[in-house]
């Protein structure tokens, strides 16, 4: 059940009536009949009279309890304007505009409670890469990890007549090494027929 009552050309701004407004929506009509008494300005005044007015309208038309109705729509729209001069220097005039509103409010005996969205909800799918042709890549199997061949590294020891060798050679050296390998010649040559002549005997 929805009961509503209107105020036109209701001689207040329309903004000053919408400040009011934002704090009464949805609220307990009662309540707010009585918070607006002591609230000052004109805005508060006149919207409480309305308030008062649908919950009249509610309780004479369709019998409702008024401590059960609830404030479902306030609306405040701009209504014609009067205008007026204020006199000024010279002979000239200032306008003046005198703005009305027209006030709407809509009560309602009862109503169902919006549900609240419960806290902890999943999360959403991450994205997936996708390859150049547009299709899926299929996860590969995990592979277990083979075990890396040790490699041992061996050191050689040079001896001191391998580091001989490589040292240079100096002209001195080489003569005598050659004069070495051509008495070792002249040995075996002498000592070859000797040895023959006694395999025979």
């Amino acid at each position: 059940m929805r009961v509503r009552a209107v105020a036109k050309f209701v001689r207040c701004k329309p903004l000053m009536v919408r400040q009011v407004a934002r704090e009464v929506r949805g609220q307990q009509a009662q309540a707010m009949v009585d918070a607006l008494r002591f609230k000052p300005g004109k805005g508060a005044f006149v919207l409480r009279k309305v308030i008062a007015s649908a919950m009249a309208n509610a309780q004479e038309n369709n019998g409702a309890d008024p401590s059960s109705l609830r404030i479902a729509e306030v609306q405040i729209n701009a209504g014609p304007r009067y205008k007026r001069i204020s006199a000024r220097a010279m002979g000239r005039a200032n306008r003046i505009e005198k703005r009305t509103a027209h006030i709407t409010v809509v009560v309602e005996d009862s109503y169902e409670k919006t549900a609240v969205k419960p806290h902890g909800t999943k999360a959403k799918p991450r994205p997936k890469l996708m390859e150049v042709g547009g299709k899926r890549k299929k996860a590969e199997p995990v592979k277990e990890a083979v075990a890396e061949e040790v490699v041992t590294e061996t050191t050689v020891e040079e001896t001191p007549v391998e580091a001989a060798a490589e040292v240079e050679a100096t002209p001195e050296a080489t003569e005598a090494a050659e004069t070495t390998e051509e008495v070792t010649e002249e040995a075996t040559t002498e000592d070859a027929p000797a040895e023959a002549e006694e395999e025979k005997n």
